[in-house]
């Protein structure tokens, strides 16, 4: 029976052994995959973190970013409201400050139909047309010229007297602005330089012309001899020159009602000075009016001046 016995256990002793060191294998063999297992979730957990801060930073710095250009955006967006607000404000100032020269100016460029409203429009409102007598009654020529008084010369088209080199006459001429001296608060300041501080020009003078020169032709002739600059402009719908400037005194100088007028033997023709014959003895007057000639007695409206 003893025998029996220890027979049983010796049989069961090693089984008893060898089951448990297959538990204990097992147990070991699974450690390990564990113990990967872990290690993979720590890793991937790391990841995901760092992933994450990265996503968070750039959150951020995309965030601040647009920020930034938001805040740039809305101060150049007040920039330029504030811009647009002062703009008209600074446009009413450079209107203001410019008035008068553009109000010359337009009255320079303004068509010459405006220009010579009176008859004729353009001779009338400076030196080719002012007058101290009203016209007579009647129909233009084909210049738009009214008829000139029955006692006045008749405006000739340049051209068509003939000119007689051999026959010399004299004239008389003098060159004046001496209304601007009275006026110099409407007086170009940049004009100061060639305005004389007696008003004169050119001092008057008798000079010789050729039968069947024309008023303009003794200025050019004189003013070039004097070295004395000038300036004219020819209109053929007038078929006439009007003369813009004399030493650099320009029309519109002394105010919107300024120019260049001229006068032989006391009148003040109706028609261009290119279209004036003269005579021997005749007696040329160039004046510079402030006032569309009621300054120098070349127009005085509603009154007759033989």
């Amino acid at each position: 029976m003893k025998k029996w016995l220890v027979s049983i256990l010796l049989i069961l002793i090693p089984t008893l052994l060898i089951g448990c060191g297959k538990n204990d294998s097992a147990e070991g063999k699974k450690q390990i995959p564990n113990d990967g297992i872990s290690q993979s979730v720590v890793n991937t957990i790391k990841e995901n973190n760092a992933k994450e801060s990265a996503e968070k930073k750039q959150t951020t710095e995309k965030k601040q970013s647009d920020e930034k250009k938001q805040t740039s955006d809305k101060k150049q967006s007040n920039e330029v409201k504030q811009e647009q607000t002062e703009s008209p404000k600074k446009e009413e100032i450079k209107k203001e400050v410019n008035k008068a020269p553009t109000q010359e100016k337009k009255s320079s460029s303004t068509d010459k139909t405006e220009k010579k409203s009176n008859a004729p429009p353009k001779d009338t409102k400076k030196n080719d047309v002012a007058t101290t007598k009203k016209p007579a009654s009647g129909k233009k020529d084909k210049y738009q010229t009214d008829p000139v008084p029955k006692d006045k010369p008749k405006p000739v088209e340049p051209g068509d007297p003939a000119v007689v080199p051999t026959k010399k006459l004299t004239v008389t001429i003098s060159i004046v602005c001496d209304t601007i001296l009275n006026n110099m608060d409407k007086f170009n300041q940049d004009k100061l330089s060639v305005l004389p501080k007696d008003g004169v020009i050119m001092a008057k003078r008798t000079v010789e012309f050729s039968e069947g020169e024309s008023v303009l032709d003794v200025l050019k002739r004189e003013t070039r001899a004097s070295k004395i600059q000038m300036e004219m402009e020819f209109y053929p719908a007038y078929n006439s020159a009007y003369i813009e400037g004399i030493n650099n005194i320009y029309e519109f100088d002394c105010g919107e009602l300024s120019g260049w007028m001229y006068k032989v033997n006391g009148w003040f023709p109706n028609y261009g000075a290119s279209r004036y014959e003269l005579k021997d003895g005749d007696v040329i007057e160039w004046v510079y009016t402030c006032d569309l000639g009621r300054d120098v007695g070349g127009y005085v409206e509603g009154v007759e001046n033989q």
